[in-house]
């Protein structure tokens, strides 16, 4: 029966293309923003999820930059270790030279005198950013080791705590075992044979010192890569969870376009009904 006080077909039509409307729009909105998750009211426990996985992402890039630094710091300390061995190998030549027999020592140990001057200058030099890894304090307020930011660990629902990794300095100022300004004076064949002894200590300290201050920049390194990798991983992650599948929603979009056009056209004809009635009258 069609009645003239309600069209039941065109309320239908409408109610269908009603929703129809909707729904493009929202697939739209979708496209254009790049995510199907922008708001809580999208899905509310995945939006959460979401910005605490985005806020430690955000972590991560500040600490793989701080492993960075740390990496940097340790590395220009190694060379300049490396640098120092060096010129102790230059020292101890000429410790063996002077040993050996006659020779002119005050020669000799006017070169002893500028390479421990220039191995002063390398200790003083070896800084990143401030910071001196072979210097007694390395940072200037009696700091003997250099802290760097290593990671974010999360359990559960609790916050995230930041967890360090330490690398130590090697005094090349006021250590013992490198008390180079108070080496033995060559004079004769005796004193440079005692010289010797001590420059073979001072080199190996050197050796060992930059054989640590290399390990440390191998493990900041290290760490670096995987706090790179899991960023990334994380960042897929997030990606799944709210982005937009572009393919799916283009193809959705083109759908509800069509689907569109039918239920205007569904509406056109229910509204035409009524208009028929007239030719009985």
């Amino acid at each position: 029966m069609t009645s003239i006080g309600y069209n039941s077909g065109a309320a239908v039509a409408l109610h269908m293309l009603g929703g129809t409307v909707q729904k493009r729009e929202e697939v739209q909105d979708d496209i254009s923003t790049g995510r199907e998750v922008d708001s809580a009211k999208d899905a509310a426990a995945l939006w959460a999820i979401s910005q605490v996985m985005e806020s430690d992402s955000l972590g991560f890039a500040a600490i793989s930059d701080s492993l960075s630094l740390g990496e940097a710091t340790a590395t220009v300390a190694a060379a300049g270790a490396e640098q120092i061995g060096e010129i102790l190998v230059s020292m101890k030549e000429l410790a063996i030279t002077a040993s050996s027999g006659p020779t002119d020592y005050s020669r000799i140990e006017e070169q002893m005198a500028l390479k421990t001057k220039q191995i002063g200058s390398i200790i003083s030099a070896a800084q990143f950013n401030g910071a001196n890894l072979l210097r007694t304090s390395i940072d200037g307020n009696g700091n003997t080791s250099l802290t760097v930011a290593a990671s974010l660990d999360r359990s559960g629902t609790g916050p995230a705590s930041l967890s360090t990794l330490s690398v130590a300095s090697v005094d090349f100022e006021a250590s013992p075992s490198f008390d180079l300004s108070n080496r033995t004076t060559i004079t004769d064949q005796a004193s440079a044979r005692t010289a010797l002894t001590e420059i073979q200590g001072f080199l190996d300290y050197a050796i060992n010192g930059a054989s640590a201050l290399g390990s440390s920049a191998n493990r900041l390194s290290e760490q670096e890569d995987f706090i790179t990798r899991l960023s990334d991983t994380m960042t897929r992650g997030i990606s799944s969870m709210i982005d937009t599948n572009m393919e799916e929603a283009s193809a959705v979009l083109a759908a509800k376009k069509i689907q569109e056009q039918l239920g205007a056209m569904s509406l056109s004809i229910a509204n035409t009904n009524p208009q028929r009635l007239l030719g009985l009258f």
